[in-house]
């Protein structure tokens, strides 16, 4: 067992009962207040040199005071519970049944806090390895409103000068080095309202943009794959139209599309795909906004845009995060991605700053009802948190 994993094991229960403690806490987009509080007591607990929330409500602790910025993120605001009756436990419990904490957040994303808040723990008991930097270990709101918004904030406004960011989304302690973009579109076509008993006298907007939704299901199969994001997609994911009544013709039609971008796709090639469908001609495409406030009331409008971001396999922070994990837990992580979204989009897709992706739990029970972080992935993901000032700061990254 290595020194990292050693004192790991030592924070077992207390990683296990702080991660039960925030599943407890309800948090919303928007509806952070009481975890991220929560947080900051359990940082200043352990001994952080610094711990608070900022202006957008993120939760923020700081170990050491180096020249080289660590940032370590995960968001603590969680999708909604859906139907009560589908749960077979109580999402807001923190469960715990062989060896696994289950709830609402558990895997996505407060496992990755709590490891990441123990990480830091072990970070300041042992002085950092004597690395020359200063971690930032952040709780960010609003991430499943709107991908990167509170990090973004975080990292023009509240940490000086990041070198790196690691990315806390669920990657079965793999190494993750990008993902798929994704951007929402809203796509309008008018037409000319007339009473239903006679439609030749009017222009059904619903009708005209049927075969647009041919079109934009024929475009998902046609699109260009990348070698290892894979192939973007489009989908329709919402209808509605503009109608006097269910006896009049509909004169207008707006439908939603859910656009996931793979490498070289960008926005303006996206929406340029959808205006030049043959039933485009007569459409309005726009992207949509996002302008929602956070816990603390501050608003921060922004395109819902959320760009494709990739590093090579041999980029020094990718190196150096994968050399930390194999030696904090003697096992040799892969190299990866998600198939979701996460904060990397503005740390590494707005930005450009080098980031990867670590934490405990697996994504396919993220947002489902069998929500879930095993305690043994926490105590792992912890040693190798704390394993990697060292190593980012020996591979000379941010230098």
């Amino acid at each position: 067992m290595s020194d990292y994993l050693d004192a790991a094991e030592r924070h077992r229960d207390g990683v296990t009962a702080f991660l039960r403690d925030i599943v407890a806490l309800p948090s919303p987009s928007g509806g952070e207040k009481a975890v991220s509080e929560r947080i900051v007591l359990e940082m200043k607990k352990l001994g952080y040199d610094e711990a608070f929330t900022d202006e957008m409500g993120n939760a923020v602790g700081r170990i050491g005071n180096g020249k080289t910025t660590i940032v370590m993120d995960s968001h603590i605001d969680t999708v909604g519970i859906g139907d009560p009756v589908a749960w077979t436990f109580d999402p807001y419990e923190g469960k715990v049944e062989d060896g696994i904490v289950y709830g609402r957040g558990a895997g996505d994303d407060k496992g990755c806090l709590a490891a990441m808040v123990y990480g830091g723990k072990i970070m300041a008991e042992r002085n950092l390895d004597g690395a020359d930097a200063t971690v930032y270990v952040i709780g960010t709101v609003m991430e499943e409103d709107c991908d990167g918004l509170a990090l973004g904030y975080a990292l023009e406004k509240t940490i000086p000068h990041p070198d790196c960011v690691i990315i806390g989304e669920s990657t079965d302690l793999d190494i993750y080095r990008g993902h798929r973009g994704r951007m929402e579109i809203r796509v309008t076509i008018t037409g000319r309202s007339a009473h239903a008993s006679a439609p030749e006298r009017g222009d059904n907007a619903v009708a005209k943009m049927a075969p647009l939704i041919a079109e934009i299901t024929e475009l998902n199969d046609h699109l260009t794959p990348d070698d290892f994001l894979g192939k973007g997609t489009v989908a329709v994911t919402k209808v509605e139209c503009e109608t006097a009544s269910l006896n009049a013709i509909p004169a207008s039609c707006t439908i939603y599309l859910d656009r996931r971008l793979t490498a070289g796709e960008t926005l303006e090639s996206a929406v340029a795909e959808i205006e030049t469908l043959p039933s485009a001609k007569d459409a309005q495409v726009s992207v949509l906004q996002y302008a929602e406030p956070s816990w603390t009331g501050l608003t921060i409008p922004i395109e819902k845009y959320y760009p494709t971001w990739l590093f090579e396999a041999d980029d020094p922070l990718v190196l150096a995060a994968a050399s930390a994990v194999e030696t904090a837990i003697h096992e040799k992580p892969a190299i990866s991605k998600w198939v979701f979204s996460t904060n990397g989009v503005s740390s590494a897709g707005r930005m450009g700053i080098p980031t990867v992706g670590f934490g405990p739990g697996t994504e396919i029970h993220a947002h489902t009802t069998e929500d879930q972080c095993p305690i043994e992935h926490l105590v792992k993901a912890a040693a190798g948190y704390a394993a990697m000032p060292k190593a980012i700061v020996d591979a000379g990254v941010g230098t």
